[in-house]
């Protein structure tokens, strides 16, 4: 019984000491089964595990390989994987429909890091010289096989030995993220009573991790209204209110918004003569953003009537903030304001609603009286 447990216990050790870990961190190297050329040992396990610096991957080839032939490779292989992939496993002495050798096959890691695992079983009938493999750093273009769309660029793609960076199109800054590109929409100020704006690139999709700004401001006694129109295409979610992409709208205290999604909102008065726009996207999608329409109306002023034997111009059936009107006198008459005489006067519709002025009236000029005079004593 003690000879049977000293047996088991040298055989354990046997086993452990003949499997052992071999870590490589060179750019190249050769990697050898144990006792190459000559064959390998029984009962032996060798791991190989080759990393290299990010952004190069391990690329794998054998210039001789000779293992113990098995169903699936069960007895003799060499196991190619990554950290959670199985590459290859290779035995025998050429390729069958159950055994693979690498020929000619060059194997590729996905990433930085690969491992190789030789093993042979308790028993080596023949004599099987093993192989002799060779590795090396490969660069990876990152630009051409970059599949996970967080880490690839937004326009302009470089690649170099080691790695790769991003630019971006005239007109945009690159993201403190290093691949996004944004644009600077923080300074848009609108002064005309009339007037369009729309997301960055509109039609086309708008800048990703931007944050836009667009300010109107009018002379008090506008009030803004405010008109989507065409495309409305903000990036949304089915369940969360417009967590990614939206614009606000706030006007003078009422804060209108989030908006997003493909309806746009219904027209807008917003009753102030000051509206600020903010639009914000974050860093994914490809949503065509929108476009608005905005226009101004003051307020109203009472209705107007000439004066007996005169006019006023332009004739309108309403007047709003900023509107002129000029009031004239029929031949023979003259503008009389304030007991002074002149040929027109002019008023304003001011931005409380009311005229600047009241209506003149008009009056016989001099002239016009001094002939009716001469007129008269000639009758007599």
């Amino acid at each position: 019984m003690r000879w049977l447990l000293f047996y088991y216990a040298l055989c354990l050790f046997l086993l452990k000491s003949s499997a052992h870990t071999v870590e490589l961190n060179d750019m190249f190297g050769q990697i050898q089964s144990p006792g190459y050329p000559d064959s390998y040992p029984s009962d032996s396990e060798v791991t190989w595990n080759i990393t290299v610096p990010e952004g190069f991957r391990i690329k794998l080839y054998f210039m001789h390989f000779n293992l113990e032939s098995s169903y699936l490779c069960e007895y003799d292989y060499v196991k190619v994987e990554t950290e959670d992939q199985v590459l290859a496993t290779f035995c025998g002495r050429e390729t069958t429909d159950t055994e693979q050798t690498p020929g000619q096959e060059v194997v590729l890691s996905p990433g930085s890091f690969m491992s190789i695992t030789f093993r042979s079983d308790f028993s080596n009938e023949e004599r099987f010289t093993g192989f002799d493999a060779h590795y090396m750093a490969v660069d990876v273009d990152e630009c051409k096989e970059r599949e996970d769309e967080e880490l690839s660029c937004d326009h302009y793609c470089h690649n170099y030995i080691g790695g790769y960076y991003c630019s971006c199109r005239f007109g945009y800054i690159l993201h403190t993220d290093n691949r996004t590109c944004r644009v600077e929409c923080s300074d848009n100020l609108f002064t005309q009573r009339t007037g369009m704006i729309t997301s960055p690139d509109y039609p086309n999709p708008y800048p990703k991790s931007s944050e836009c700004f667009y300010n109107i401001e009018l002379e008090e006694g506008f009030m803004i209204s405010l008109q989507f129109e065409d495309i409305f295409d903000i990036e949304d979610h089915p369940e969360v209110a417009c967590p990614y992409d939206y614009i606000k709208i706030k006007a003078g205290p009422v804060v209108l918004g989030p908006f997003c999604g493909e309806k746009a909102p219904e027209p807008i008065s917003t009753q102030t003569h000051s509206v600020q726009i903010m639009f914000r996207s974050d860093n994914s999608g490809e949503n065509r953003g929108w476009r608005l329409s905005y226009r101004a109306a003051g307020n109203e002023c009472p209705e107007l009537q000439p004066p007996v034997h005169g006019k006023i111009e332009p004739l309108q059936a309403t007047y709003s903030f900023k509107d002129q009107v000029l009031i004239s006198c029929d031949a023979g008459y003259k503008v009389l304001k304030d007991n002074v005489v002149m040929d027109t006067f002019q008023i304003e519709c001011l931005k409380d609603g009311t005229w600047s002025n009241e209506i003149p009236t008009c009056k016989k000029s001099e002239i016009n009286l001094e002939s009716e005079f001469e007129s008269e004593q000639v009758t007599e």
